[in-house]
């Protein structure tokens, strides 16, 4: 008989139950969760049964072996209304569904910073500053490629939804520059926030990649981050004259 521990998908067998496409279960010791997107389901394990806790109380999943997998009956207040299957999902694979979550993630991070740029190029009057920003854009276009070569190594394809949120992020920005008066120092400072950003994703990226076994992707992340932790290192070298343009932008003399 198989353990209950672990994480497993839900496939629907029949009954009233909706689609499960994506539907997992968590499940260690006495208790567990059915994870549905950002919805989580919490139960406690009672022998074969699952008992949810409210707010869904009467909900219970009955359980019975089948070999490596299990089927379940959902019952609410003890009436069957639909049955499912439980498939284990190896380590293996979950840690290359998150790896591929955290590629996915990076290449809609590049894609909104390189619209940022954009509006932080159109915004600064400053030769110098202007031309560093143009640099790190070049750098972002590679960056981003990186990742765009890494997603489609592992068989996959940019999420609308990331992409989507991007798009308006960067939309709102850009307002937000062209409205503002003291656009650098603002821009220093958002962009600097913005490395910050970068640097971890990049982080946590490249040590999940090394578990995943996968050294090209943790290589990719390790290239970008010292790209970004350069760019942060020259916005730090120039304070003081961030400090002076915004104190002129905004008509106050020193």
């Amino acid at each position: 008989m198989s353990t209950l521990d672990g994480l497993w998908t839900v496939e629907r067998v029949g009954g009233a139950l909706p689609p499960m496409a994506g539907v997992r279960k968590r499940i260690r010791g006495a208790a567990g969760a059915t994870v549905a997107g950002p919805v989580r389901m919490a139960f406690d394990v009672r022998g074969m049964e699952l008992r949810y806790r409210a707010p869904f109380v009467g909900l219970v999943d009955v359980l019975e072996p089948a070999g490596e997998d299990w089927e379940g009956r959902s019952t609410l207040f003890g009436r069957e209304f639909g049955r499912f299957r439980l498939r284990r999902i190896s380590v293996t694979q979950e840690l290359q569904s998150q790896l591929v979550k955290h590629i996915d993630e990076a290449l809609a991070m590049e894609q909104n910073v390189l619209r940022m740029l954009d509006s932080m190029i159109s915004t600064t009057d400053d030769p110098e500053i202007k031309q560093q920003l143009r640099e790190h854009k070049l750098e972002t276009e590679k960056q981003a490629d990186r990742m765009q070569r890494r997603l489609e190594a592992h068989g996959a394809s940019p999420s609308m939804v990331r992409e989507g949120v991007g798009i308006a992020q960067a939309l709102m920005k850009s307002v937000l520059d062209v409205a503002r008066t003291e656009k650098a120092g603002r821009n220093a400072r958002d962009g600097y926030a913005t490395e910050a950003m970068e640097i971890a994703a990049y982080q946590l990226l490249e040590r999940i990649a090394e578990r995943a076994g996968d050294e090209a992707t943790a290589e990719a992340a390790r290239e970008s981050r010292a790209e970004e932790e350069a760019m942060a290192r020259r916005i730090e070298a120039n304070w003081d004259r961030f400090a002076e343009l915004s104190l002129q932008e905004a008509g106050v003399a020193v």
